[in-house]
């Protein structure tokens, strides 16, 4: 939850701690009398959206699809089946063997620090980084799930 407070603050330009007080209540409704929507200083389902702030990690993921090329139809349920099966879609996922880190279970973990210094606790990073992994190495999610099925990991 403290990422989501935060992604709200950065939103909404107020520092980013993280904690959901008077001056982000205060910064929110700011926003939300300047956007047209009703100025409570709550951040809930309509003034996320606006704010281009995902409820969940898999909305974060899906909002990203676009820039990647790929349709949510067409390959969010591939990418679905990788993360339940590597992560469970945890962000502090770690296998106890590899050492493989975070929802794309990176090896090693610091990969991802090429997506933001915040890799080890942003999901919108991590899925940032496996996004684009996926990108590179098997071009979309419904190959890179294939390949899984085939190696039991992509």
């Amino acid at each position: 939850m403290h990422n989501k407070v935060a992604e709200v603050q950065r939103a909404v330009g107020t520092s980013a701690d993280g904690a959901y007080g008077q001056g982000t209540a205060g910064a929110v409704t700011s926003w939300q009398g300047g956007h047209s929507l009703d100025a409570d200083g709550v951040a809930g389902p309509a003034t996320m959206n606006a704010l281009h702030v995902a409820r969940t990690v898999q909305i974060t993921a899906q909002w990203k699809f676009g820039s990647h090329g790929w349709s949510v139809n067409g390959q969010f349920g591939c990418l679905d089946q990788i993360y339940v099966h590597e992560s469970g879609w945890k962000v502090y996922a770690t296998n106890p063997s590899s050492g493989a880190y975070g929802i794309p279970q990176a090896l090693p973990g610091t990969k991802m620090a090429s997506a933001g210094s915040d890799w080890q606790t942003n999901p919108a990073t991590q899925l940032a980084w496996g996004l684009d992994y996926i990108k590179s190495r098997y071009g979309d999610p419904c190959s890179a799930w294939s390949f899984w099925q085939s190696h039991n990991w992509y």
